[in-house]
C-alpha cells in the first residue's frame, strides 16, 4: 500500500498538477479509507464496491457532513480511476454515487463589520501587527485564498504597475489588481516591517516570513487563520474566516456594479457558474432591501 500511495501522490502532484492541499487532502481520504479496511482485515487491491459503500455508511454513522463524505467519495473515484489505468485494477468507484450536497449560501460580512475589522488592525502597532496588518488589508482587498496569500513572494508582486501575479489551484496563475492604497501599505512594509522577519544571512522572497529553528519559511495557513480569527474576536465578529472575506468581498464587488466575468477571473474560479452563487447572495441583499424600503411592501 505504500508504494501505491506514494505512486499515487506523485500522480496528483505531477500529471494531475492538483495543488498541494489537494493532494494533502486526496491521500488522507485514501488513507482513511485503508485504516476502514485494515479493520476489517481486507488490503487495499481486494476491496469491492460493496466495501466503499460501506465506508460510506461508516462515515455517516459518525457524523461526517455530506460535503465531507461527497469530498472523500471523489478522491476514491480519482483513486481508482488511476488504479484502473496505472495497476489494472477494476474500477470499482466508478459506479458509486456521490451524496448529494445541499447548496448553501456563503457567509457574508457586511461592509460596516469590515470596516470595523480593518480599523482594528491599527491597534498593535508592533512589527508584527503591522505585519498582520498588511496581511488581512491584502487578504480582503485581492480576495486570494490563505494558501496564495502565504505563499506570496515579493516577485509576484508588480506595484509600479499595481498587481499581484497569483498563483492558485493547479498552478494556475491570474493577475489581481490592487487599490491604490494597499500598493501604499505594500511598498512601507517592504521597505521596513519586512525586514523584521529575515536576516542579512537568511535573505527569502517570501512576503510573509517566518523564522522556524534556522530555516526561514512563508507564515503557515494555520497561522493566517488564527490572524483573522483573533481580530474577528476583538470585535465579537464570530463566523470571520479566511474564506468569509474572499466570499465577502466578491458579494461587495457584485452589490457595486461588478460583472460575473470580471469576478470569475479575480477568484480564479475555472467556471463562471462557481461564482453565480454570488447572484443569490445579492438577491437576498435586494429582498432586504424591497422589504424595508419599497412603497408596496407593508
Amino acid at each position: 500500500m505504500d508504494d501505491t500511495a506514494v505512486r499515487f501522490h506523485m500522480y496528483l502532484l505531477t500529471e494531475k498538477r492538483a495543488a498541494r492541499n489537494t493532494v494533502q487532502a486526496y491521500s488522507a481520504d485514501l488513507q482513511q479509507y485503508v485504516r476502514f479496511l485494515d479493520e476489517k482485515k481486507i488490503s487495499l487491491p481486494d476491496a469491492t464496491d460493496t466495501h466503499i459503500k460501506e465506508f460510506m455508511h461508516s462515515l455517516k454513522n459518525a457524523g461526517i457532513t455530506a460535503k465531507s463524505i461527497a469530498r472523500k467519495v471523489s478522491s476514491l473515484k480519482i483513486f481508482y480511476s488511476w488504479a484502473t489505468g496505472t495497476l489494472q485494477w477494476p474500477d470499482y468507484a466508478r459506479k458509486i454515487v456521490i451524496p448529494k450536497v445541499e447548496r448553501t449560501l456563503p457567509h457574508v460580512i457586511d461592509e460596516s463589520a469590515i470596516e470595523q475589522l480593518l480599523q482594528q488592525l491599527d491597534v498593535d502597532t508592533t512589527p508584527i501587527g503591522k505585519r498582520n496588518k498588511v496581511f488581512v488589508y491584502l487578504l480582503y482587498s485581492t480576495g486570494m485564498r490563505i494558501s496564495e496569500l502565504t505563499e506570496l513572494t515579493i516577485n509576484a508582486l508588480r506595484l509600479d504597475e499595481g498587481l499581484i501575479q497569483a498563483q492558485g489551484k493547479g498552478g494556475k496563475q491570474r493577475i489581481i489588481p490592487l487599490p491604490e492604497p494597499i500598493i501604499s501599505l505594500l511598498n512601507s512594509y517592504l521597505q521596513t516591517i519586512h525586514l523584521h522577519f529575515v536576516t542579512r544571512h537568511q535573505p527569502t522572497d517570501y512576503l510573509f516570513p517566518v523564522a522556524y529553528g534556522k530555516k526561514i519559511k512563508p507564515l503557515s495557513r494555520q497561522a493566517g487563520w488564527a490572524i483573522i480569527k483573533s481580530f474577528g474576536k476583538s470585535i465579537d465578529l464570530a463566523h470571520v474566516s479566511p474564506h468569509v472575506l474572499r466570499h465577502s468581498l466578491a458579494t461587495h464587488l457584485l452589490k457595486n456594479g461588478v460583472d460575473l466575468r470580471s469576478l470569475q477571473m479575480l477568484l480564479g474560479h475555472e467556471n463562471i457558474s462557481t461564482v453565480q452563487i454570488y447572484t443569490h447572495v445579492e438577491i437576498s441583499h435586494l429582498r432586504l432591501i424591497y422589504d424595508k424600503r419599497h412603497p408596496r411592501s407593508k
